[in-house]
């Protein structure tokens, strides 16, 4: 009988274990090689090819990185040449053919490293994980082909923006399906979408007197994705109030799904964090055409917020392009959802040949755990052009932040055509607006369409306005199209905002969606 191989004690099973964090650790400081120095005798190397990737290698990365003064990330050294291209040049350094990542491995995805420039600056330090070790993805110029621009030659590694993922959707061809590129930005789509709304890894400050912070990924560790998926990665977020660890699985489909899981360090104390951040674009529409001469019929990505409530009220927000900076909170106490959303998915909505808004996804937002008490927040920002994402939604936590503290928090996103579970009360399908019976007053119509609206029996409208007076209000039903219209006539008074709230209810029952609007001038 041979004798069985002795093991290692406890202790040295410990101090293997310790030692295996500390090289992991220490390789995963060696990648992040587009983290400035506070001096230059102090410059991380290159990443490090070879180390072992653990899970928790960019959460300690993250906490070590909040323990040190932030230094900000260098776009000094981008050539002239790069710096200072217009935005058609720099759109035409392209992915050149056959050289994505996993091109010729019939993974179901492969990536696509993205150059930087004059639009996106910054410097990510990107590297994939297989079969658990760590190999960075260095620069590569054959990597692209430009419109007759040459690529200047780098003395170092200038490292990349951000990177493109293509995958399969049902087999298909491989198409674009995620872009994470510019501070914490990242997007998604579903099958058949175009990229819309954008979300954000963590968002500091909106609209604050302080300023806003703009956190940004530093380095992301991307893992070879196994038969059918998922493609998981590892990113790292900084900022000079905070860093984040944040681990992402991504799922495309006719519903493309992102899963959430991170923790945020604090660097200095936090009394305004933004979580699960999405921004999107509004420019003109029924109920809101300021200063909108086009000859399109509406020009949005998004139509407005709509969330679930811990208490289980379905709220629609329609978006708005204002005047002025509006800011809305809305309380609540572990909301099961919210999100920015796509309702209008018919041509003649928008009428627009190029944008086609109404490919444009929703997106949702489901937490994995209690969220506890704190507000979704929207920020609406006045603009003239539809390229600007000018509408802002978050969830603010009521909690705040004390240096050296730490938040771990989860969510999935849902890009999809519709939310995951159907509103369980009649939606709002309309909302339009305009010149009321007097100079004072504005009109307006809001739709609910349910099955419930169908039915016999008296409907009760629920409907107020503070401040402000509502001077008429009128229900118009179509049975046949199981439609319920309600048409009122806001008069502000004078008021320079008028926050109205509206639905529908049979026997103290709710049977819509709660309608919330801020009229301003």
């Amino acid at each position: 009988m041979i004798p069985p191989i002795p093991g290692p004690s406890d202790q040295t099973r410990r101090d293997l274990l310790r030692q295996a964090g500390a090289a992991a650790l220490a390789g995963g400081l060696a990648t992040l090689a587009a983290i400035p120095p506070a001096r230059a005798e102090d410059a991380p190397s290159p990443p490090a090819a070879g180390t072992p990737f653990q899970a928790s290698l960019v959460a300690d990365l993250a906490r070590a990185l909040a323990a040190r003064p932030y230094a900000a990330p260098r776009t000094d050294d981008l050539p002239d040449a790069l710096g200072s291209l217009n935005r058609e040049q720099y759109a035409g350094i392209r992915t050149a053919p056959g050289t994505a990542i996993w091109a010729r491995d019939d993974l179901g995805f492969t990536l696509e490293p993205l150059h930087r420039g004059s639009v996106f600056k910054g410097r990510v330090a990107l590297a994939l994980v297989e079969d658990g070790l760590v190999r960075p993805v260095a620069y590569d110029p054959a990597r692209f082909e430009t419109d007759g621009l040459a690529l200047p030659a780098f003395k170092d590694d200038p490292g990349y923006s951000g990177f493109k993922v293509r995958a399969r959707f049902d087999g298909g061809e491989l198409t674009d399906f995620a872009l994470f590129q510019g501070a914490s930005f990242f997007r998604l789509i579903a099958a058949g979408q175009g990229f819309g709304v954008t979300a954000r890894a963590l968002t500091l400050r909106p609209a604050d007197a302080r300023g806003e912070e703009f956190p940004e990924f530093r380095a992301v560790w991307i893992e070879r994705p196994g038969p059918g998926g998922p493609l998981v990665l590892h990113a790292l977020v900084d900022s000079p109030s905070a860093t984040a660890s944040l681990r992402m699985s991504l799922r495309p489909g006719a519903a493309s799904l992102c899963d959430v899981e991170g923790t945020v360090f604090a660097r200095a104390a936090i009394d305004h964090l933004g979580l699960g951040g999405m921004t999107t674009s509004y420019l003109f529409g029924p109920h809101d055409r300021r200063g909108a001469d086009d000859a399109r019929a509406g020009a949005y990505a998004s139509g407005g917020l709509q969330i679930r409530t811990g208490a289980g009220e379905s709220i629609w927000r329609p978006a708005r392009n204002p005047q002025t900076l509006q800011v809305s909170s809305f309380l609540d106490d572990g909301p099961k959802g919210f999100g920015l959303m796509q309702r209008a998915r018919d041509y003649a909505t928008f009428q627009d040949d190029v944008q086609h808004w109404e490919w444009r996804p929703s997106l949702w937002l489901e937490p994995l755990a209690a969220w506890g008490p704190g507000a979704v927040t929207l920020l609406e920002i006045p603009s003239d052009s539809e390229f600007n994402e000018n509408v802002l939604a978050y969830w603010r936590p009521r909690a705040t932040l004390a240096v050296g503290a730490e938040m771990p928090f989860g969510y999935r996103l849902h890009w999809c055509w519709q939310p995951p579970e159907p509103i369980p009360v009649a939606p709002v399908t309309g909302t339009r607006s305009g010149h009321g019976a007097t100079d004072r007053t504005r009109l307006f119509l809001v739709d609910f369409t349910g099955e419930g609206l169908a039915e016999s029996g008296d409907l009760q409208t629920q409907l107020s306005v503070g401040p402000g007076a509502i001077t008429t209000s009128t229900l118009y039903r179509y049975p046949a199209r199981k439609t319920v219209r309600v048409a009122f006539e806001l008069d502000p008074r004078g008021e320079k905002a008028c926050e109205m709230r509206l639905s529908l209810q049979r026997a103290d029952k709710p049977l819509t969606e709660t309608w919330l609007y801020r009229w301003t001038p």
